[in-house]
């Protein structure tokens, strides 16, 4: 029983980190996207 919960815990876990990471690279890409929307906007 320990085991499963350990494993499934662990599992967890893991995509967590993965997700935070991709949450990361969203944010900043986002970053990027609006400051080259607001550079087109004011070349516009």
């Amino acid at each position: 029983q320990d085991l499963v919960k350990n494993h499934l815990m662990y599992a967890v876990r893991e995509e967590v980190e993965v997700l935070k990471e991709q949450i990361k690279e969203l944010l900043e890409k986002n970053s990027q996207l609006e400051r080259e929307n607001s550079l087109l906007k004011t070349l516009a």
